[in-house]
């Protein structure tokens, strides 16, 4: 089960200048087109004044993965896709890049363009850095007292976290864990308990 994903860990900004043109990359995080669509009208507002304001997102997860880039009047593939390939080339999900242009007078050139919408993405993102993520799942557990000791080292050894435990003359705990490690910490609590425990998805 694919449990594990990355966002950036910072929004960040960097600027770089090609021939008088300024090209000034922002990053932030992004988990749905509502949120990436809001990032980019708030610094087209701010930055009104600019030429273009290039962008490419990721927003979703897994086959629920969502994306979509754009030139906003460049040539055709000579910035948002490149902003694209470089999230896509790190592995990042719900982020968006934007790159503002101010034009300075001299035509770049389609090569030009790209390795300069390139290199200001880049730099944003070497900045913004990078956080690793992982998707659970909340189990809530009710055992005999006696076992509770047993339980918690399980929880320790497969890498989950006790959220909660109440106590009366049993033991009820909620334990978050990833949730390609959830079948395993079942079956544990079902050897150690003589198949006598609940296991039941945590009430919301």
């Amino acid at each position: 089960m694919e449990d594990v994903y990355h966002t950036i860990a910072r929004e960040a900004r960097a600027e770089t200048k090609v021939k008088g043109s300024r090209f000034i990359a922002e990053c932030a995080m992004a988990a749905t087109v509502d949120e990436a669509t809001a990032y980019l009208e708030a610094i087209r507002k701010r930055e009104h004044a600019a030429t273009h304001h290039c962008s490419a997102w990721t927003v979703g997860l897994f086959e629920e993965r969502q994306f979509k880039y754009s030139d906003d009047g460049e040539p055709n593939g000579t910035a948002g896709r490149p902003i694209y390939d470089l999230i896509e080339g790190r592995g990042l999900s719900n982020c968006i890049v934007v790159v503002t242009r101010y034009f300075g007078g001299t035509k770049l050139g389609t090569g030009g363009l790209a390795r300069a919408y390139s290199e200001a993405a880049r730099l944003a993102l070497e900045e913004a850095g990078d956080k690793k993520h992982f998707l659970t799942s909340v189990l809530t557990v009710d055992i005999e007292f006696p076992l509770y000791d047993l339980l918690a080292k399980a929880i320790h050894r497969l890498g989950a976290r006790q959220i909660d435990a109440r106590f009366t003359d049993r033991v009820a705990v909620d334990i978050e864990i990833r949730r390609s490690r959830a079948e395993e910490l079942r079956n544990e609590i079902v050897q150690l308990s003589g198949g006598k425990a609940k296991i039941e998805p945590a009430q919301e």
